[in-house]
């Protein structure tokens, strides 16, 4: 591979640390929401969604770390 797309492969690998980032920051902050509702309210329609997301969201952060690293592997 030569330095220009090593280059660009690095950078994309960059962009998308930060968006996995923020995506673990969601779903914590999702999470804790989740956390501080009644028991009552997390039992319900609205909790089973909140947790629907963390789960959704946990997969994509997951998801997105996979990718990094193979990317990561294709730059060696």
């Amino acid at each position: 591979m030569n330095k220009h797309r090593r280059k660009r492969i690095e950078d994309v690998i960059s962009q998308l640390e930060i968006l996995a980032s923020e995506i673990e920051e969601i779903q914590s902050e999702e999470e804790e929401a989740y956390d501080n509702l009644p028991i009552a309210l997390q039992e319900s329609e609205r909790g089973e969604r909140m947790l629907e997301a963390v789960d959704s969201l946990s997969s994509a952060f997951n998801d997105l770390e996979l990718i990094v690293s193979e990317l990561g592997r294709a730059v060696e």
